[in-house]
């Protein structure tokens, strides 16, 4: 398990256990739901089952179910949906973004192809329809709304905002429909499947979506201040990329003054693929008032978050939530 899972767990030795062997149980079905009678297919749709993962969606789904009947039939199926959902996405992330390596190992359409990973991406999206049609027409709907947005701030970070439009407003938006709707789907069927009152249901779709966005903030945060063995990734690559992360929104939006800050944005305006800028550019970046600002808006983002949760019963699984606002933080340092 994740340091993530392992963290928030820790509350409650009966509601880790119980979390623990539920999620191999949706591994299980993980596993048998991607087999096909073509082998290039099981393959592939295998090869980012088994690079891993921290399974953070299905655990929010076992998570959620605690505020009902955690054992109700639907609440295992619902796990695997949004998992596949997840990888699929990843399959045509890669695709577009022409990505090398994914989760450790040979991204899929490097491995084989751009269509073999399209393909593999929609094989896993029908593969979760198919466990959908047996939750009901409600959960059918609330998992095409979820991907409907996904799509929507996948179409939304391509184009960039529109002519005027503020553009922080705009990459938070993006944030909330590409990262943070299949995190708060997962709340929302874990509770709502696990029998869950309607108003409960409500607060933790609410408080999921937070978490959801906290999270890609975090991840914001870490690209720029982390070092490599921290993170396990190389330092500033959405800065090399010409990615607009909220730091760099941040600084755009006229955060600080003087030399530095005057050099950074010219240093924004630039190629970073060149090792030398690159560096300057993080080294400014990391010591940029942007950096405070944008740790205040992810600590806002938790603590809302957090103030959902503790409206609910409470409960270990509360807790365990409550845990996963703290650790969101935490982990930036």
């Amino acid at each position: 398990m994740s340091s993530a899972v392992a963290f928030d767990l820790t509350v409650d030795d009966g509601l880790a256990a119980d979390i623990r062997e539920r999620l191999a149980a949706v591994e299980d079905l993980l596993r048998a739901s991607v087999r096909s009678e073509v082998p290039l297919l099981t393959e592939a749709s295998r090869h980012l089952v088994e690079a891993g993962g921290k399974r953070f969606r299905p655990m929010l789904v076992l998570l959620a179910s605690h505020f009902g009947d955690p054992k109700a039939p639907g609440v295992i199926p619902a796990a695997v949906v949004v998992e596949l959902t997840h990888l699929a996405t990843l399959y045509h992330d890669d695709v577009m973004d022409e990505a090398t390596v994914r989760r450790g190992e040979q991204s899929a359409n490097s491995r084989w192809s751009n269509t073999v990973a399209i393909l593999t991406g929609d094989y896993l999206f029908a593969r979760a329809s198919d466990l959908l049609a047996d939750l009901g027409p409600e959960a059918v709907r609330i998992q095409a709304r979820s991907f409907a947005r996904l799509v929507r701030g996948q179409i939304q970070e391509t184009v960039g905002p529109a002519e005027g439009a503020d553009p922080l407003k705009h990459y938070l938006q993006v944030v909330a429909d590409k990262t943070a709707s299949l995190i708060a789907t997962s709340g929302r069927l874990g509770a709502m499947l696990a029998g869950a009152p309607s108003d409960v249901v409500e607060t933790i779709t609410s408080a999921c979506e937070k978490i959801g966005v906290a999270f890609q903030l975090s991840d914001d945060i870490l690209d720029v201040a982390s070092e490599t063995e921290q993170s396990g990734k190389t330092p500033g690559t959405d800065l090399r990329e010409g990615i607009r992360t909220l730091p760099i929104h941040h600084v755009e939006s006229g955060i600080g003054s003087g030399p530095d800050d005057a050099r950074l944005r010219d240093l924004l305006t630039q190629d970073l693929t060149d090792d030398a800028l690159h560096s300057e550019a993080l080294s400014l970046l990391r010591a940029h008032p942007a950096m405070d600002r944008a740790r205040a808006d992810l600590r806002d983002w938790a603590e809302d978050a957090r103030a959902e949760l503790l409206t609910l019963p409470d409960i270990p699984a509360r807790a365990a939530l409550t845990g996963l606002c703290d650790y969101v933080v935490s982990r930036t340092g």
